[in-house]
């Protein structure tokens, strides 16, 4: 079930993926997929310009990432228009979780962020607690 947060009309939807293959427990290394989908619903054309992530271990150590468009691009949505890409997240511990924003531009020049929802990465090697 995907996680979903929408900002002026432009939904960000993400879904992780456990990589057992690509984790280590021994090695304090686990690593996730996300896939995400971002959908423009409004009526203005709009460009993904950056992104900032805040990525948190499970020890509550936060890791700002910033850089231009995402996997390389900056796409442009026009109204309908939808986006997808699959990246990576490696911690040094078995759960954490992800958020942040996506800086957008309109046609006309205007700048606002988008909120990418914050997700949980949960390995199978986590012990779940219920509060």
């Amino acid at each position: 079930m995907p996680y979903v947060a929408t900002t002026r009309q432009i939904r960000v939807s993400v879904e992780p993926i456990w990589l057992e293959d690509r984790s280590d427990p021994a090695e304090s290394r686990y690593v996730w997929a996300y896939q995400v989908e971002i959908e423009n619903l409004g009526g203005e054309t709009v460009q993904l310009r950056s992104r900032h992530w805040i990525i948190t271990d499970a020890r509550g150590h936060a890791e700002h990432v910033r850089g231009p468009g995402v996997v390389g691009k900056q796409p442009k949505l026009g109204p309908g228009e939808r986006f997808e890409y699959t990246s990576g997240c490696p911690l040094t511990t078995p759960s954490g979780f992800m958020g942040g924003t996506y800086r957008m531009i309109t046609a006309e020049g205007e700048t606002f962020d988008i909120v990418i929802p914050t997700f949980s990465l949960d390995s199978p090697h986590e012990r779940v607690l219920i509060n």
